[in-house]
């Protein structure tokens, strides 16, 4: 329209700096009430679009029945779904019971088992909270979003950029055909480390998942995990492989 004002450069600065102030406001009010729960902490994803009367929805509502009954809290995207079945779980088993929800257009909406929930505009804001407080991660069948953030916790781990955690992957008939291709191309072609195809499970039932979590820290334990050595943690640091 010829009434309307020019955009200037000036304007969007502006709103940038604004945005800004939102994402800094997001960290800040995640991190002061996540560092207050008083329970070691499991990271559950898993798609939004899960039926209840799939057998994925249950098998996660025992999932977060379990963690909580080995004395963890449940941490999850805090929508329907498998997030809803996680959260429902602990909930109902009197446990810590997390949802950090994102605004999206649609799919998410908070489920109602929360005994903390948080809401996100930004997904790396809410990405980070997922991560840093966890003691261990599981992926249920799901989409984009979740093969998005098991990547990337997978790339931290692995180049040690966060502390080597337990990883699992619910549903061999879901994520087995990736873990093959991480076998047949990425590990081939030199993209990955043989090993590094030990940094994570796949699973199909998650009943051992508590006590594994459990039991990952303990010396004497030998679970088939790789755990990053000294010698891999030197190299990340940009330390001399010689040394």
């Amino acid at each position: 329209m010829q009434n309307e004002l020019p955009h200037y450069q000036l304007d969007r600065m502006t709103e940038d700096a604004w945005r800004m102030f939102r994402i800094l406001g997001e960290f800040s009010i995640g991190f002061d009430r996540m560092a207050h729960i008083d329970v070691p902490l499991v990271t559950v994803y898993g798609s939004a679009r899960t039926a209840l009367t799939d057998q994925y929805y249950a098998s996660a509502e025992r999932l977060g029945q379990g963690l909580v009954g080995a004395g963890f809290g449940v941490v999850t995207g805090g929508g329907p779904g498998i997030m809803e079945a996680v959260n429902k779980g602990a909930f109902q088993a009197g446990g810590k019971s997390i949802g950090l929800n994102v605004i999206l257009p649609r799919e998410q909406h908070p489920n109602p088992y929360q005994t903390l929930s948080l809401e996100f505009e930004y997904f790396h804001a809410r990405k980070v909270m997922l991560a840093k407080y966890a003691h261990g991660f599981v992926a249920f069948p799901s989409g984009f979003g979740t093969l998005d953030e098991i990547m990337e916790i997978l790339t931290l781990v692995q180049t040690c950029k966060m502390r080597p955690v337990p990883i699992y992957l619910v549903g061999s008939d879901h994520w087995g055909g990736l873990v093959e291709w991480f076998k047949t191309t990425l590990v081939e072609r030199g993209a990955i480390a043989p090993d590094d195809l030990n940094l994570f499970k796949l699973v199909d039932d998650v009943t051992e998942i508590p006590s594994s979590i459990q039991n990952y820290h303990d010396p004497a334990e030998v679970d088939g995990f790789k755990r990053p050595t000294e010698h891999d943690q030197r190299l990340a640091h940009g330390g001399d492989a010689d040394v």
